[in-house]
């Protein structure tokens, strides 16, 4: 091809065939929820046989003895690590509850949520499974040594070339779904915050021809190419957004500690009513969300631990944009949450949004984005 060489270590050539699949499934989540499930489906059957393939076959053959400790909270070497992998793991399920925010587009609401419980506790399958797996294929040492590069190992110790670089394919596949499955709630997130106009209204702009919030998806795509084609020019915004992850499900688990707690005051009529459902609807989700505000309540306390906020002469008395620097760790989330509270502030007494009114109506009863699909 004209001499062109593809260098896997190119930040440039990874950068922009990522720009490409990212335009790719934003056209895909314009054109609606159907072709956006299908192609779901297609990278769902492929990746899920060669998950169950690779690890079916490893917890077979695996060298590793299989080890109940590995399932012992206890034999975590600190209660921070605990917490970070709490929380790393509500980081994983953010996003997979996606069918949730399209119950506007499907024929009965109900398919939604139960497609969302299915998708929950299929991924909680998953995540066992390739759990058990890596560590009876791979040693301790082999794990933590491989980091990013797991995976290929994993596939490179159970089988030769080509079938080595299946788990690697699936990896892309997935890549893809999990870049839709952001696209596609963030959109309509968007979109029902603008139906109440605490956002503006160019995202609840809804496609004459598709019946989807275009604009908004549209605009989404673009912000995340144009942060994709800045972390090109300025190297440091990559090391960012990788030690932002760190700090982020903070902000995930307070998301979903508010969402339990709102659905607690919303249902909280149930306990005199009925106390079965009370306990499901009310008492279940407080507690939810006691267990996230502890777990991210703690895991800011041991980012402010961590800073020698005492000392002015050591590597800790300062923000450095670094996964290890306390200060970086604990003022993400603050910002964001800050962030928060001023477009909350904007809509409120700027755009006057009727959504801050107790007691009044909004434009919530808006016509569904889609008719009911035949």
């Amino acid at each position: 091809m004209g001499g062109l060489t593809l260098d896997a270590g190119s930040t440039a050539q990874t950068t922009a065939i990522g720009v490409v699949v990212l335009l790719a499934v934003t056209l895909t989540a314009v054109t609606g929820i159907r072709t956006a499930a299908r192609l779901q489906s297609g990278l769902l059957v492929f990746e899920y046989v060669v998950l169950l393939g690779f690890c079916g076959y490893g917890i077979v053959t695996g060298p590793h003895a299989f080890s109940l400790s590995w399932f012992d909270p206890f034999a975590i070497p600190s209660a921070t690590a605990l917490a970070q992998g709490l929380l790393l793991s509500v980081f994983c399920y953010w996003g997979f509850e996606a069918a949730f925010s399209v119950n506007e587009e499907v024929r009965d609401p109900r398919d939604a949520s139960r497609a969302g419980f299915i998708t929950l506790f299929t991924m909680l399958a998953l995540f066992l499974l390739g759990s058990v797996a890596f560590q009876r294929v791979l040693s301790e040492p082999e794990l933590v040594g491989h980091g990013a590069e797991g995976l290929a190992f994993f596939g490179d110790r159970l089988a030769d070339q080509p079938l080595a670089a299946l788990p690697l394919v699936a990896l892309m596949f997935s890549a893809v779904a999990s870049l839709q499955a952001g696209v596609i709630p963030t959109a309509r997130a968007m979109f029902a915050m603008s139906r109440d106009r605490t956002l503006g209204p160019v995202w609840s702009k809804v496609s004459p021809r598709y019946g989807t919030p275009a604009a908004g998806t549209l605009l989404i795509g673009a912000l995340a190419a144009a942060v994709a084609a800045l972390a090109l020019v300025i190297p440091r915004l990559a090391d960012l957004i990788m030690a932002t992850v760190s700090a982020v499900g903070i902000v995930v688990a307070l998301s979903y500690a508010l969402t339990a707690l709102a659905a607690a005051v919303r249902f909280r009529s149930l306990l005199r009513e009925d106390l079965k459902e009370g306990v499901r609807a009310v008492v279940l989700p407080a507690l939810s969300a006691a267990a996230l505000l502890g777990l991210g309540g703690y895991l800011g306390w041991s980012f402010y631990t961590s800073t020698d906020h005492w000392s002015f002469y050591t590597s800790t008395d300062h923000l450095e944009l670094s996964a290890d620097n306390g200060w970086f760790l604990l003022l993400t989330p603050l910002v964001m949450i800050a962030s928060g509270f001023v477009a909350a502030a904007w809509s409120k007494w700027v755009r006057r949004s009727p959504y801050f009114r107790t007691g009044e109506g909004t434009d919530a009863d808006a016509p569904h984005l889609l008719p009911a699909p035949h």
